[in-house]
Order: C-alpha cells, then structure tokens, then sequence
C-alpha cells in the first residue's frame, strides 16, 4: 500500500540524473514566478488607466504577431547555433524590458503605450527563451523521464501562476506597480545562472542557417507528422475558446467583488490545479496512448469552462451576493466556486501539456526540435491571445458569462469530432513514438 502511495506522487528521478537539467529548472522556476507578477500588474495596470476589458484583451493581442516571428525564429537559431548561447541572449532581452517596467513605473511616466510596447518585446524575448529550453530538455536527461520532466514542468507552472498573481494582487493593492515589476527584475537574474551553468548545446544531425528554408524543413516535417500537427490544433482550440483569463479583471471589479484580489485569486486557482495534477503525476508518466490521453483531458478542461461560465451567470443574477458588490465587498460564495472550476481546467490543461510535450520531445528528432518547439511555443502562447480577442470581443456586445459558457461547448464539440477522425492519434504509442 505504501509503494502505491509512493507512485502516485511525482517523479523526481530527472533531479538526481541531471544536475543540469535541476540548474535550470530552479531558474526557470523562478523566474516564472516573478513573469507572472508582471503579467497580472500589465492586465491590472492598464484595467486602472482605462477601465475597458477590451484594452486589456489587446494587452495579448498586440503581442501576437512579434511572438509567432520570434517563436519560429527562435526555433530556427535553436537548430542552427548553440541553445544555451541563444537563450541567455533572448533572457538579456526580456529582462531588459522588464527592467523598463520597473523604470517607467518609479518615474510615474508610463503610459497605455509604453505598457503594451514593453508587454510585446517581453513576450517576444520569453518566446525565444521559451523554445531554446524546451528544446535544451531532451539534451539533459533520457527519454523514459521525460514525462517526469513535463511533470515538473507542471510544477513550475503551478508555482508561479499559483503565487504568483495572487502575490502580484497583493503587491499592487498595497506597494504599487512599481515594487511588482522590481521584484521581478531581481528575480529574473536566476535564469541566467539556469542558462550560463549548462554545457555548450549544439544541435546534433543536419544543420540549416536561419531563413525561409529552414522554415520551409520544419513545415513540411509538420505536414509529415499528422500526430504533432493535430495536439496543437487541439491546444488551439481550448486555449481559444476556454481561456478567460482577460475576464478576471472585470469580474473582480462589477461582477464578483474584491477587485485585483479576486483577480489573483481566480488566476491561482487555474494554477493550483496545474500543480496538484503534477504533484500526484505517477500515474500520468505510465500511460502509453498519449493521444487518447490528450483528448480526455482537454474534454474535461471543455466541461469546466462551461461551469464557470455557469457561476458567472450565478453571479450576474445576485445569487449569494452582498447588498453591494465592488471592489471592496465580494461574492465569496461564487468566487469560491468560479476558483474550484478554474482549478479543475489547469489540472485538466496540465495533464495534456504533459502528453502533448512528452509527445513532441519523444517523437522529433533533434536536428528538427527547434523548429517544432518554435511552433509549438507559438501554438502555446498564441492560442492565450486568440482566446483574449475572443472573450474581450464577446463579453464586450454580450456579457462576461457569455464567452466561457459558449467556449467550453465548442471545446467538447470540436475535440471529439477532430480526434474521432484521426485514429492515428487515438492509436499513439509512447513506447514507439511516432511524430
């Protein structure tokens, strides 16, 4: 019975084989973390110098179109230059940027503009550094872990988005937006240390310079790599229509109650999930068909979204409300709830981001990682941004309920028909990966 405990809990075998791999999980780690307090202190910043939902969602939309080039950019120098040269010189970027933030903040000349601007280039640096790490992952430790490394990876996420808007709420309600974007300077400084402490990484087979070919490789890979090509459809479709993240501030200001508080609360609880699915992750790594596993879980995450959207119309009819809701006087009742449904979509997100990663590190080869890493980064921080266009436009004509409510049936729908067309998928096999 004890050993049956034991399994369901973590893999931690990746940090006793790689010391490498530990170095830049920590770093990654925290440096999440402190990302995650700029992101929240942007959305709440520009929320306060406007007060529109909408210029919020734009907050992501405007960074789209600089990520997807830097994420297949970045992808093309990961598989032409040494990984570990080109993701301390993307991290120099972000943290620069970042340092602006803080600049701009303390001086009191920031602007709309500048928010969006710095937002842009930070996220363009972070998409870079995004696809070299990943790319760096199946380099430090073999590939039997590497479901406990996505595992871990889930912790990461489950650290620094469960503390870290939570943390970001309180900062900016009692310090200001100043010390939150500080706080995350100092702590950025530790992916450089993740990042100097690994060995040179050059990419191993064929190697293609930067440009429109090596693009034109990766692509045609793809279109051979029916399995690949479908989980990011799929992550497409529920980051889309099941992302309400750019609802939070308005829901804290009108709907629910509690302000920037509630905003961190109800972006921890996604977090939360994330990392108790990855704490009690032994069973995941023993799971062969990855493609039916992504498939129920982004079902599940589809499920959840329509149930928040149902404790949004709990609370745009009063239920459990107080005589007044605003920023100081809260819903508890439905925050509580609109946090459990939250946190059953991160732990539901998570178990797929564990399959669909393990997938792409195990079945790519690596002259061809970066590439795909570069598409699966944007895949993975475009699908956010097309969702805050899609919740900012719909709840702007409609209602806040309104997006989520629609989005998780259109993830229910939409997953189920698609993989019900492909039996390839449904028939992935771990212990033979094929892309």
């Amino acid at each position: 019975m004890a050993r049956l405990r034991r399994d369901h809990f973590i893999d931690l075998s990746p940090f006793r084989v790689s010391p490498a791999f530990t170095r830049l999980w920590i770093g990654s780690t925290l440096t999440g973390l402190g990302g995650q307090l700029t992101i929240v202190a942007v959305m709440l910043h520009v929320y306060d110098l406007t007060g529109d939902t909408f210029a919020v969602s734009m907050i992501a939309v405007a960074g789209l179109v600089p990520m997807i080039i830097a994420g297949l950019y970045g992808g093309m120098l990961a598989d032409a230059f040494d990984r570990r040269v080109v993701g301390l010189l993307a991290a120099s970027v972000t943290f620069l940027s970042t340092l602006m933030l803080a600049v701009l903040a303390w001086a009191q000349l920031e602007t709309v503009w500048s928010l969006y601007l710095l937002s842009v280039i930070n996220s363009a640096g972070n998409s870079i550094v995004m696809t070299t790490r990943s790319a760096i992952v199946p380099r430090l430790i073999p590939r039997e872990l590497l479901p406990a490394a996505a595992a871990l990876g889930g912790i990461t996420v489950g650290i620094m988005v469960m503390a870290g808007p939570a943390l970001a709420g309180v900062l900016v309600a009692f310090a200001g937006y100043a010390w939150t974007y500080s706080i995350d300077v100092l702590l950025m400084t530790t992916l450089f240390l993740g990042l100097w402490t690994l060995p040179s990484i050059r990419p191993e087979g064929e190697i293609v310079r930067p440009g429109l070919a090596s693009l034109r490789d990766g692509l045609r890979f793809l279109r051979r790599a029916p399995n690949i090509r479908l989980q990011y459809i799929l992550d497409i479709i529920a980051m889309t229509f099941g992302n309400p993240l750019a609802l939070f501030p308005a829901v804290g200001a009108v709907l629910l109650g509690g302000g920037a508080i509630t905003t961190g609360v109800l972006t921890a609880s996604i977090a939360a999930g994330a990392f108790l699915s990855s704490l009690f992750s032994g069973p995941i790594g023993r799971v062969r068909h990855h493609g039916i596993g992504i498939q129920r879980a982004i079902q599940v995450f589809g499920v959840a979204t329509v149930l928040f959207g149902l404790v949004l119309v709990a609370g745009q009819l009063g239920w459990f409300a107080p005589p007044v809701v605003d920023e100081v006087h809260a819903n508890f009742t439905l925050i509580a709830l609109a946090a459990l449904t939250l946190a059953v979509t991160g732990a539901a997100d998570n178990v797929s981001a564990i399959y669909r990663s393990t997938m792409m590190q195990a079945a790519v080869p690596d002259a061809m990682r970066g590439r795909l890493q570069g598409i699966f980064t944007v895949v993975v921080a475009g699908g956010p941004r097309l969702g805050a266009l899609y919740v900012g436009t719909l709840a702007t004509f409609t209602a806040l309920w309104f997006p989520p409510l629609l989005g998780g049936f259109l993830v229910v729908g939409l997953v189920s028909l698609l993989v019900r067309l492909n039996p390839r998928f449904r028939a992935y096999d771990a212990e033979n990966p094929v892309p």
